[in-house]
């Protein structure tokens, strides 16, 4: 009896209530359900890419089960990476091999470059969907998506070949889009045999696979005045200010030489930039306010990560304090005490000063197509200004009578119009031993182009690093 009482009771339950407990239960479930629709489209949108391009990923291997991995091309067509069929098994062939080693990549042992950046786009397919279709009923692999780079096979061989044995990079950069036109690492390696020679690659003390174009960090030599220049004229200074250099200069017990040991006499400030005095600029540096090279040094992106699509690009490194010694200030004021730059950063400074201070983020992949040449995804711009167009002027004027009447002639064209700043870096206590720098940018009509090189323990920046970059412009411009 009780027991039917208690079902009475519970048949007498207002409807209206459990209704209610029905819609918070329905609201939660559609809640939960919209959260997780949600993260979905995000983790698409945002997270996918990362997630499939994460070297580490092992599913990875997954995804090539289901399509073709597809090509990189230069930007002639020419291909720098493909997939091919050997003994009954898919293997990544790479037609020119070491000339590309760095910025193209390998798909061994993990990922690099190109291959890296961009497997999400490779290992999808954008076919015919008619032939999708048909490749999935007859269980058949459709082929992946085509990279196709801004890299100029022409000045890729030239900045290769113009190498030689020096360890070092190159980067060449087209001015109006921000495009890589040529990207060279040594020591370089053969990307066909990375699997073969792991073993020895991986152990290799000269870093083999070190892309040192965007992940080497070097001391910047005499290439850092231009930084110094412009902090000096942003804090009053004027192109005919005046400077007397006896080849030496000394203060609190620390003396600075110019290089072999040159004596450049009475100068204008002007001069001295072509002359790559570093008395003059050790003076000028003593001269700034605390702070100034730095605050300068940080607008032209030192300390900050640069903005690309390019993967582990290192951020150049500015370090001077205000408490640091005489000593340390005149260092860092001819680019050598404790900062250190990656050629990337010097070829964009470059850029920003051909540009009239505005720099556009660099890039290597111009556009991804499908198998058939149908475009699926194009590169978006984005720039940013780093110094005023009055400032570039002045820049311009400086790297320009470098060319034409400093350490810089070797690059002197009549055929376009040249600009730069030669280096030579030291590294260690052994003198005898520098880098070669040369940065820079051409111009002919609307073409622009600007090239950091630097070649390791080549010496001065006039007689090596100078010369190829002249190559570089010859062949962009002549």
């Amino acid at each position: 009896m009780q027991r039917r009482t208690e079902e009475d009771a519970e048949n007498r339950k207002p409807r209206h209530t459990l209704n209610v407990e029905t819609q918070v239960i329905t609201y939660v479930f559609l809640a939960l359900f919209l959260a997780l629709v949600a993260y979905f489209i995000y983790f698409m949108a945002f997270k996918s890419e990362d997630f499939i391009n994460n070297p580490a990923n092992p599913r990875v291997k997954g995804f090539e089960k289901l399509v073709v991995r597809g090509e990189i091309k230069a930007s002639d067509g020419t291909v720098l990476a493909k997939t091919v069929t050997s003994n009954g098994e898919e293997v990544r062939e790479y037609p020119k091999g070491r000339e590309y080693a760095h910025v193209v990549g390998y798909n061994s042992n993990g990922m690099s470059g190109i291959e890296a950046d961009n497997s999400f786009y490779m290992l999808r397919s954008h076919a015919f969907i008619v032939n999708r279709i048909v490749n999935d009923l007859k269980n058949e692999k459709n082929p992946g998506d085509n990279v196709v780079t801004t890299l100029d096979t022409s000045l890729q061989d030239v900045a290769y070949n113009g190498m030689g044995y020096y360890q070092g990079a190159v980067v060449a950069i087209d001015c109006n889009t921000g495009g890589i036109l040529a990207m060279v690492s040594k020591p370089d390696f053969d990307p066909n045999t990375v699997t073969t020679n792991w073993k020895s690659l991986s152990s290799d003390e000269n870093s083999a696979l070190l892309n040192r174009a965007t992940q080497g960090l070097y001391p910047p030599g005499s290439t850092f005045k231009v930084i110094t220049a412009l902090s000096y004229l942003k804090n009053g200074g004027k192109l005919t200010d005046t400077f007397d250099c006896k080849g030496s200069y000394t203060e609190d017990g620390y003396t600075i030489h110019c290089y072999g040991g040159e004596v450049h006499g009475e100068q204008t400030f002007k001069q001295a930039f072509g002359n790559s005095c570093n008395v003059a600029f050790s003076k000028v540096g003593l001269s700034l306010p605390k702070g100034a090279l730095k605050s300068t040094a940080q607008e032209f992106m030192f300390n900050k990560s640069i903005r690309s699509e390019i993967s582990n690009i290192k951020k150049s490194q500015f370090t001077l304090k205000s408490s640091d010694s005489k000593a340390l200030v005149m260092q860092t004021s001819i680019g050598q005490g404790n900062t250190l730059v990656t050629p990337l950063q010097m070829a964009l400074i470059s850029e920003a000063v051909a540009n009239n201070g505005i720099v556009r983020d660099p890039f290597v992949v111009d556009h991804i197509e499908n198998n058939e040449g149908r475009l699926v995804r194009s590169h978006t711009d984005r720039s940013q200004r780093i110094c005023t167009s009055d400032e570039a002027s002045t820049l311009q004027e400086l790297m320009r009578y470098v060319v034409t009447n400093g350490t810089g002639r070797v690059v002197n064209s009549s055929s376009y119009e040249a600009y730069g700043k030669t280096g030579t870096a030291e590294f260690s206590s052994n003198k005898n031993e520098a880098h070669s720098w040369f940065i820079g940018f051409a111009k002919k009509g609307k073409k622009k182009i600007a090239v950091a090189v630097i070649m390791e323990k080549g010496g001065a920046g006039s007689s090596h690093a100078a010369p190829l970059a002249k190559q570089l412009f010859d062949t962009y411009l002549g």
